[in-house]
């Protein structure tokens, strides 16, 4: 997996690919499942979801959780703002550390194989130091470790996962 991040628009552009030898459908049911996120996430960061069961994904939901960052405790919600299954959903950080902080995944299947996108539009407090002494590292930490346990919670072999 490549993770790029570059200035865009007073903030900056993070940006993901991994392919997967999946099913569109598969793919989709198992990334949107708000759960996962907990598994998804390294453990350092104490990520919980505080949102109650059941979690339906839909526009205008709600989600709460709480993390650590750098050992300093963090809630965060975010909103669903997009949902159009199986090809992408939206999330926009309502509270959070960010200054704004925009996530777009998309899913495009192709025959027996699945692309998924990451694209994430942010704003740091902080500005530019911050960002280079601290969060561009740790998103990209962040979003490779997504992208392999991804792959295992699959059950999709580190050589057949484009990205490892």
């Amino acid at each position: 997996m490549n993770v790029t991040i570059s200035p865009k628009d007073r903030g900056y552009l993070l940006e993901t690919t991994l392919r997967v030898p999946r099913s569109l459908d598969e793919v989709f049911r198992v990334f949107s499942d708000a759960k996962n996120l907990e598994q998804l996430t390294p453990r350092a960061l104490r990520f919980k979801i505080l949102t109650p069961d059941p979690i339906v994904m839909r526009p205008g939901l709600l989600l709460d959780y709480r993390l650590h960052l750098h050992g300093f405790p963090v809630r965060w919600q975010s909103e669903i703002s997009a949902w159009e299954p199986p090809h992408r959903f939206e999330d926009r950080q309502r509270k959070g550390p960010y200054r704004w902080w925009v996530h777009e995944h998309s899913f495009v299947g192709d025959g027996d194989h699945t692309e998924m996108t990451d694209r994430v539009k942010y704003g740091v407090p902080g500005g530019a130091l911050v960002h280079r002494l601290f969060v561009a590292r740790d998103l990209r930490k962040i979003f490779e470790y997504r992208a392999t346990q991804f792959c295992h919670m699959l059950g999709v072999p580190e050589a057949e996962c484009d990205g490892y």
